[in-house]
């Protein structure tokens, strides 16, 4: 899967294919082809942080 740059727009990829198609963020990854631990970075370092009650990135 490819993954955009910019960490807005990559928030809304994965926020939408995890409400779309995955029940956890463990399934996309896999799925996908996702390096979990690199996704998670990426994000955090823009403030984003998965909440799995939610199934989202906040």
């Amino acid at each position: 899967m490819y993954l955009p740059e910019d960490p807005d727009i990559l928030l809304s990829v994965i926020n939408t294919r995890l409400r779309d198609f995955y029940d956890t963020l463990d399934d996309l990854c896999d799925a996908e082809d996702i390096d979990r631990d690199m996704l998670l970075s990426k994000l955090a370092a823009s403030g984003y942080h998965y909440d799995e009650t939610q199934n989202r990135f906040r």
